[in-house]
């Protein structure tokens, strides 16, 4: 059965080129579109699409604030189309924090691989979005969480951590519990160019520990995250005796640059057992053989639950190929870490 969408945009154009761009493959059908929020609201309640698209700048009423009404009215997935600017990559964060599932870059011929690929990456994120559990996020009660007090650990300890769709939130949920006596932390979530530095800024206001975007060469220090580059794959090395990330804008790797497999790789060869890691929720299996490689090198791994997951997809792989040592709710995920880091200290 197809997956019916609504394009939303006030843009003509738009609204013409992301129609075709769905239905190439056939399993995706635009059952109509809207101008802005206002027609929007009578298509959603007629058509009751699988998935929304949605514009932030439109008239009548912007997408944030549509948005904001609709998943708490009626939670229905939703992927923004974003513009590539700074104020369009903050707003489109926000988006995800208010319960948007993924964003697409709005189309431009000067795109890196032109419409073409622009289209598949549209496609799939729609299917993701389909299979995601948007109203069981809207549902779910938040459990009274214990503070994760200290996750201090021996030196060249380092915390490894993977994300794609549902993973902006996912992060935040971790991070925001980590204390600052933790080890380097390093991430991968499946984002392009342009928006990495606005995450990375968003998370540094919300959290006690640093949180930057990572630069070549730049040394990993306690009490600090690294979020890998949009476009570029982050990796670990150890030089001089000191934690290094490195940047590289080598091939796709596992379909994806960042891509966490390069990532947890270059951990698992690097850091070895001095690692823990989490792979939280996410479309596809990239990071499965990553982790699988740190679990076998002597890491602490574990992912993100089926039941706290938007898309259980990458974490639901790296279970079934043996490469979480445990699986945990989302709330859950810092404590583990430190609790692992805790015993590596114990052990030292």
């Amino acid at each position: 059965m197809s997956i019916k969408v609504l394009v939303v945009d006030d843009s003509a154009l738009i609204r013409e080129v992301l129609a075709r761009m769905l239905v190439r493959d056939g399993d995706i059908a635009v059952v109509g579109t809207a101008v802005d929020p206002i027609e929007a609201r009578e298509k959603i309640k007629t058509l009751n699409p699988d998935v929304v698209t949605l514009d932030i700048e439109m008239p009548n009423m912007n997408g944030l604030q549509f948005l904001e009404k609709l998943m708490r009215l009626r939670p229905t997935p939703v992927v923004m189309v974003s513009t590539l600017t700074r104020k369009g990559a903050s707003e489109t964060l926000l988006a995800l924090e208010l319960g948007a599932v993924d964003f697409v870059a709005k189309p431009s011929v000067e795109m890196d691989g032109g419409l073409e690929a622009f289209g598949a990456g549209l496609r799939d994120k729609i299917r993701a979005a389909a299979r995601s559990d948007v109203r069981g996020r809207a549902d779910r009660v938040d459990t009274a969480k214990v503070a994760v007090r200290t996750a201090a650990a021996p030196e060249g300890a380092l915390i490894a951590i993977g994300a794609s769709t549902g993973g902006v939130e996912a992060i935040r949920a971790v991070l925001i519990n980590m204390p600052t006596d933790c080890p380097p932390i390093v991430i991968a979530q499946h984002m392009p160019a342009g928006f990495t530095n606005r995450f990375a800024a968003r998370l540094d206001e919300l959290c006690q520990i640093t949180v930057l975007e990572a630069e070549d060469r730049m040394p990993l220090l306690a009490g600090h995250a690294y979020v890998a580059r949009g476009d570029y794959h982050l990796r670990v090395e150890r030089s001089s005796g000191q934690l290094k990330g490195r940047l590289s804008h080598d091939e796709l790797a596992s379909g994806h640059r960042p891509s966490v497999d390069v990532l947890f790789e270059s951990v698992a060869a690097s850091v070895g057992p001095m690692a823990v890691g989490a792979i939280l929720t996410g479309m596809g299996r990239d990071g499965a053989r990553g982790l699988k490689l740190m679990r076998d090198a002597g890491a602490y791994t574990v992912g993100q639950n089926q039941a706290t997951s938007l898309v259980y997809g990458m974490p639901r792989v790296a279970f079934e190929e043996d490469a979480v040592v445990e699986q945990a709710p989302l709330d859950g995920i810092a404590a583990r870490l430190a609790n692992a880091l805790v015993r590596l200290k114990k052990a030292a």
